[in-house]
């Protein structure tokens, strides 16, 4: 049987989280939502694995680096047939696969473009921040709901990623919260300046929600807090892991500065 023959199951098991460990830094994000609801999963359990939880997050793409022509078009064809080339969903994928779909997408009629360019990075070894911001890292509390809230509405306005309304918000914030693993860098007045956040997958932790304040921006705040979550991820048995957006020069160069090295890339297209 070949492979654009193979039968596509729905479902995950040990062999796409194996394949899955050959880019685990770029794909980590992947291997842990799988595990969870989706509207769409395919996979051969062999050359390809896609997964849609729902609007307004990214169609992920899995498919190894030497994956063939017509490997790549049945990804394509599998992506169309399921409505998903329509100009509204964004792909979460490798930079080859991408610019297929970017060519087989304008044939049809629809023009999608590399809307990020990511990195992935982890952070072996942390390294003390040289300036240290007043205040100190703090584990929010239902006190800190409507905080978190706006932190998130704030978040996703500004970086214009999976943009929700403030229900959703409410619900997800409510989730972090009990969940224990959301973190606030409080300064010296009390003022909750900075957050982050973490989810722990198998033996990594990927590092998120990272955000300053606007108003109290340029005190080293999210660096000094991102340095003590990963200390605390570190702590806690994980390798810690973040994904930036590459064009973000010095966000990235803050990163670099804490210990986060290189690991891996992808893209979005939409």
């Amino acid at each position: 049987m070949t492979n654009m023959a193979k039968a596509l199951d729905s479902f995950a098991d040990e062999r796409d989280f194996a394949l899955l460990q050959n880019d685990r830094y770029t794909f980590c994000v992947l291997s842990r939502i799988m595990k969870g609801e989706h509207e769409l999963f395919l996979t051969d359990h062999e050359k390809l694995i896609l997964f849609f939880t729902c609007q307004p997050y990214p169609v992920w793409i899995w498919m190894p680096d030497d994956a063939a022509m017509e490997e790549k078009e049945r990804a394509f064809v599998l992506s169309k047939e399921n409505g998903l080339i329509d100009g509204k969903h964004n792909f979460n994928l490798k930079y080859d696969l991408a610019e297929y779909f970017m060519k087989r997408a304008k044939e049809e009629g629809v023009e999608l473009t590399i809307k990020t360019n990511l990195f992935a990075y982890d952070c072996p070894d942390p390294i003390e921040p040289s300036f240290k911001s007043d205040g100190a890292m703090y584990s929010a509390t239902m006190d800190d709901f409507e905080t978190l809230v706006e932190f998130m509405d704030m978040f996703h306005k500004e970086t214009n990623v999976d943009q929700q309304g403030i229900e959703a918000y409410r619900e997800q914030a409510k989730g972090c919260i009990e969940y224990g693993k959301l973190h606030f860098w409080k300064d010296a007045q009390g003022n909750c300046v900075a957050s982050c956040n973490y989810a722990p997958n198998e033996d990594m932790a990927s590092i998120n929600l990272v955000f300053t304040h606007p108003d109290f921006r340029r005190k080293h705040y999210a660096e000094n807090l991102v340095y003590e979550v990963t200390k605390l991820v570190k702590k806690e048995g994980y390798m810690p892991m973040l994904y930036t957006d590459a064009d973000y020069v010095a966000s990235n160069a803050c990163y670099e500065k804490i210990g986060y090295k290189l690991k891996g890339k992808l893209c979005t297209i939409g």
